[in-house]
């Protein structure tokens, strides 16, 4: 793969609420460097709702050397709140890239979901459901044409004000029209659902002639989270949506399992580039007695609270809000070898 990268997020808000809480911009440097030096990133996908966070943690992201993927995550927004917002996201994109940084704008991620007017409900809490109800086939009816129609106009309006190369963060319900952009762009979790036809359907978007990126993959930190991949979270929460389950069982295991095994599948197949989802998940720290949030993470480190029980003098980055776990270091290895064979191609090209 050319690019190897991480999910990193800013902070995005679905129902309201946010997924990064606090945004300190000391700790969003050396996470950066973390990413860049420890992981062995060649890229890096910032999303988020805030475009003064994601333009800050992008300026990082470009002096460490890292291609920047600028990803704005509006969720909650209708099409006519969403079209200012992404133009507005490209123009701060459109300057780290005048500025030398290597920049891929991503107009938007998985609207039909995310965004209001697509399925029914006024916010993600109330869509999500809507997925596993009996009305699924009816409300799914022309989302992929609306779609379409608002990212063809989305489209039109960031390459106006934006130089560089435009992608999309899609799942499989967008059923997007690739030609707008230059590189189409996968949400690819895998999961039982899908995983007899996975290949195969990776293997038809590179039909569209274009690089294939995967923005988004992963699994939960809990025993079988990889058979439910991007639904994992929502098997593993109460109905309240913050309360994991009193029966799942801690297994960083399956994050490394389902690494290894997709990570190959990519490298076979083709891909351009790939964003593991995620880096952190700063709404679900692990804590060490009771409900643990951190089984619902997609994260390869585990964010601490105040009542994590591990002291800073024990952690592997005293100066850091988490611990990496099992997955951190095998994302690192995969990376750095990688590196390693391409300093040895570019020493010996025959």
């Amino acid at each position: 793969m050319r690019g190897k990268g991480i999910h990193y997020d800013t902070g995005t808000f679905p129902d309201g609420g946010t997924s990064r809480p606090v945004f300190d911009l000391g700790v969003v440097e050396r996470e950066i460097r973390v990413i860049a030096e420890d992981l062995h990133c060649t890229a890096i996908r910032i999303t988020g709702g805030d475009p003064d966070r994601i333009e800050a943690a992008a300026g990082y992201a470009a002096a460490a050397g890292l291609e920047v993927w600028f990803s704005p995550f509006p969720c909650e927004m209708t099409n006519a709140q969403m079209l200012p917002f992404l133009v507005d996201c490209a123009e701060r994109a459109e300057r780290l890239r005048l500025g030398g940084a290597d920049v891929v704008l991503v107009a938007g991620c998985e609207l039909s979901v995310f965004a209001r007017g697509y399925l029914p409900g006024d916010t993600f809490g109330a869509r999500v459901p809507v997925l596993a109800g009996p009305g699924r086939d009816a409300a799914l009816e022309g989302i992929p044409d609306r779609v379409n129609a608002f990212l063809g106009e989305a489209v039109t309006a960031v390459r106006a004000v934006f130089g560089g190369p435009v992608s999309y963060a899609s799942c499989p319900l967008d059923g997007v029209d690739w030609s707008p952009f230059d590189i189409v762009g996968l949400d690819a979790f895998r999961g039982l659902r899908n995983a007899a036809g996975y290949r195969d359907d990776l293997r038809k978007e590179f039909a569209h002639g274009k690089p294939v990126a995967i923005l988004e993959v992963g699994c939960c930190t809990y025993r079988g989270a990889g058979d439910h991949g991007g639904a994992g979270w929502y098997v593993a929460m109460e109905p309240d949506g913050v309360t994991p389950k009193p029966d799942l069982v801690r297994d960083e295991g399956e994050q490394v399992r389902y690494l290894d095994d997709l990570i190959t599948v990519f490298e076979e197949e083709g891909v351009d580039t790939l964003f593991w989802f995620s880096f952190a998940g700063y709404s679900t720290p692990h804590r060490a007695s009771g409900p643990d949030p951190d089984l619902a993470s997609y994260g390869i480190v585990t964010v601490l609270d105040e009542n994590s029980g591990i002291p800073a003098s024990a952690r592997t980055y005293p100066d850091m809000p988490w611990e990496p776990k099992r997955a951190f270091h095998a994302l690192a290895d995969h990376y750095g070898a990688g590196a390693q064979q391409q300093r040895a191609i570019a020493r010996d090209p025959q």
